[in-house]
């Protein structure tokens, strides 16, 4: 049976070698963190309480809402028949714009 070859590697490859592992090693602690940090932080964004609409909010009879938007003291509804109602923060109508084309 003949001698096998001589393993070791040419000292470029065992760099090339190396640099691949700590590259390896690198991205595999980076994705760690980055699923950490989205696990421990994604909770918080969840919990976080929104903008609510005033209890007994109720919008003109026939009007359908589209859109809606929270502003620093108002609440602007977007309506289906093209109207824009802007309401105060108890839920008093206004101002009332209609959109034309």
């Amino acid at each position: 049976m003949p001698d096998a070859p001589d393993p070791t590697l040419p000292p470029s490859l065992r760099l090339l070698k190396g640099l691949v592992i700590v590259l390896t090693l690198t991205m595999i602690g980076g994705v760690i963190t980055v699923v950490g940090l989205l696990v421990t932080r994604m909770p918080q964004a969840f919990s976080a309480v929104g903008p609510s609409l005033p209890d007994g909010f109720t919008l003109p009879a026939g009007a359908k809402a589209e859109a809606v938007t929270f502003g620093t003291g108002w609440i602007a509804v977007v309506t289906t028949d093209q109207r824009i109602l802007i309401f105060g923060r108890d839920g008093t109508l206004r101002q009332e714009v209609t959109l034309t084309d």
